[in-house]
């Protein structure tokens, strides 16, 4: 609606401002509003692209996933780090998962939550459409990709570009990181203690999750 409401102003505009000469006019304002069309596309294509962080090991690449940290024989620091595409429940719920797998690899049966935090860091990714002009195949494209207040790095493609800015479009991105301490131990969970978890209850209960994040990805 925004695309199409932006392209009969600008048609308006032209008959004015030309005195009824639609034609000239019209192929101007078509290819400002093609512009718009590919910026604002090109935001909706980064966006897709990204899929959900799943239940694995975090890469050196981008740290997203599980870590660990052994501090003493049965105490852990966990920590699960999760994409613009993850939900904060998905982190936190991985971040359990990891708990109560490291409980059972070591031989425990349930593990208590001393202290856990979740932080969300948010930042803004900006992306601009310029003005008209042409490669060897059809139109150039020329914008610039922002994350948070640093420098904005340009980027090409062929569509319209090369002049001065037309149109910005903003968007807020939240990334949700979870960590805990945890300490494992024999035996049945303490029924009085509301950090005790059972760690075959809880990897039963959320294998589920796991499991339906790696058979789609994309979800």
């Amino acid at each position: 609606m925004f695309l199409l409401n932006e392209y009969c102003r600008s048609m308006r505009n032209g008959r004015l401002e030309n005195g009824g000469g639609v034609r000239k006019s019209g192929q101007s304002n078509l290819g400002r509003f093609a512009r718009v069309a590919v910026a604002a596309g090109a935001v909706i294509l980064l966006s897709a692209c990204v899929t959900a962080t799943q239940y694995a090991p975090a890469t050196a690449q981008n740290g997203y996933g599980f870590s660990e940290q052994r501090i003493e024989s049965n105490r852990y620091r966990i920590m699960f780090r999760g994409n613009s595409s993850t939900s904060r429940e998905t982190v936190e719920n991985f971040l359990l998962y990891r708990a109560a797998e490291l409980t059972l690899i070591n031989g425990y049966d349930h593990f208590i939550v001393f202290e856990n935090d979740t932080e969300a860091n948010r930042s803004t990714q900006t992306t601009s459409s310029f003005g008209a002009g042409y490669g060897p195949w059809g139109p150039a494209y020329y914008g610039r990709y922002r994350r948070g207040f640093g420098y904005a790095f340009p980027y090409y493609a062929w569509g319209w570009g090369w002049g001065a800015p037309v149109d910005t479009y903003t968007r807020e991105i939240t990334r949700y990181s979870a960590v805990a301490f945890v300490t494992m131990h024999e035996g049945p969970k303490p029924a009085d203690d509301p950090r005790a978890f059972s760690a075959r209850e809880v990897a039963d209960n959320l294998r589920p999750l796991v499991l339906q994040g790696r058979e789609n990805p994309g979800t």
